[in-house]
């Protein structure tokens, strides 16, 4: 099915007085814009590095986190038929900057949260400002690639996985201090805001056209090649969402590691997604997509039911870099496929892939819990890792993937 109101934030700016900027403004802004990319990551990464503490605090189980973990998405959802009319009505720089200042104040309402309920509404604000952030920042990204002369969007993308793992870092440290959350989120939050305040004033304040495209049915039947594509996204994005959620958790529980070393399995994975996705055009380059593909998912894999079979502390971490590595490549590399169909228009291909990709990282994570508490953490691990072979198989079928 195709959502037809993500088109509203499909736009044409007019980008014509940057035409002549010179080439250290045009960095300028290419920096501003991957700083704001660092700064959304940074949120979300400081959230998913004091789960484990928050869930002990609240005396939550894991099938009461993984309900209240469906507020996030569930925000996010209620937005997303809106977010993309105020970008367009707005404009991306201006909805960029009110959503993040409140998407970091959000954090911080969750490190006060006393009752299970009170999580439920932090966490559904916090997917509603993180929606919109995540919509503005993206159309700028979009702009701001529009500049230059050559691809740079995987360098942004790359920016939110550095501040995932940076997050991460800070969230050890701040272990170490015995910070509460709320402490914790207080600081990320004036981070945040520093980096808005220094930055915002290069993000591209463009002039937005409204879509002149006739009005058709909300939902049209789409190419099977793209449901395909997505349902590789989803594999991938539901291992990376029970990543993010649910690492933490794993190491505290499962792996039993002591102190702040609860955190070594998130910022392993995020290090290594990172890593993975700056280098993944030169591996695919080298050795094409199909491969690349197969690879990554037998890496997802391997490295999640390493976690179950031995889960202690060197190889579980181990495992956690082969699950970031494996879903570096994966989704930027089907977008990339979507992008050059044939029978739909470059946008609607990637309308398509990205609703049903994004459905797996929403519907991953609350999941995961349910399965927890039927049978186990470990078994809902093996549950996804189940993903990764999925990918393979579906990347070694699909012809469209050369």
């Amino acid at each position: 099915m195709e959502f037809r109101f993500i088109n509203t934030f499909n736009t044409r700016p007019k980008l014509k007085g940057y035409k002549h900027a010179k080439e250290s403004y045009l960095k300028r802004i290419r920096w501003a814009v991957s700083l704001f990319y660092f700064a959304m990551g940074l949120c979300f990464a400081t959230w998913a590095s004091r789960i484990p503490d928050i869930k002990a605090s609240l005396h939550l189980s894991e099938s009461d986190l993984g309900s209240i973990l469906f507020a996030l998405p569930f925000g996010q959802l209620i937005v997303m038929p809106f977010s993309g009319k105020l970008v367009t009505k707005y404009g991306s720089h201006r909805i960029l900057v009110l959503a993040l200042a409140f998407y970091a104040l959000a954090l911080t309402n969750l490190g006060l949260a006393e009752k299970p309920w009170q999580l439920s509404a932090g966490l559904f604000l916090f997917g509603i400002f993180g929606n919109l952030s995540n919509i503005a920042v993206n159309t700028q990204g979009v702009y701001t690639e529009g500049l230059f002369k050559r691809t740079i969007m995987s360098s942004f993308h790359g920016a939110w996985s550095t501040a995932g793992f940076s997050g991460a870092l800070i969230g050890i440290a701040m272990l170490a201090l015995k910070l509460s959350p709320f402490e914790h989120f207080v600081i990320a939050a004036i981070i945040v805001f520093i980096l808005m305040a220094a930055n915002y004033k290069y993000l591209i304040k463009a002039k937005e056209k409204k879509s002149t495209e006739k009005k058709k049915k909300f939902f049209t039947k789409p190419d099977g090649v793209l449901i395909w594509l997505g349902i590789i996204g989803f594999c991938c994005m539901a291992s990376e969402g029970v990543m993010f959620d649910w690492s933490g958790v794993y190491f505290k529980e499962i792996v039993k590691a002591p102190g702040p070393l609860v955190i070594l399995g998130y910022t392993s994975f995020m290090i290594m997604m990172a890593s993975g996705r700056f280098l993944g055009d030169r591996l695919i380059h080298k050795y094409g997509r199909k491969r690349v593909l197969q690879i990554s998912g037998l890496l997802i894999s391997i490295g999640l039911f390493t976690s179950v079979f031995l889960p202690y502390l060197v190889p579980s971490t181990l495992a956690f870099m082969l699950v970031g590595l494996g879903v570096s490549t994966i989704v930027p590399t089907v977008y990339s496929i979507a992008g050059k169909n044939t029978t739909v228009a470059p946008g609607e291909a990637l309308t398509i892939v990205s609703s049903v990709s994004f459905l797996g990282f929403l519907m991953g994570p609350p999941v995961i819990g349910f399965i927890a508490e039927a049978a186990g953490l470990q078994f809902s691990f093996a549950f996804i890792g189940i993903f990764g072979v999925m990918i393979a198989i579906m990347a070694s079928r699909i012809k469209a993937i050369q």
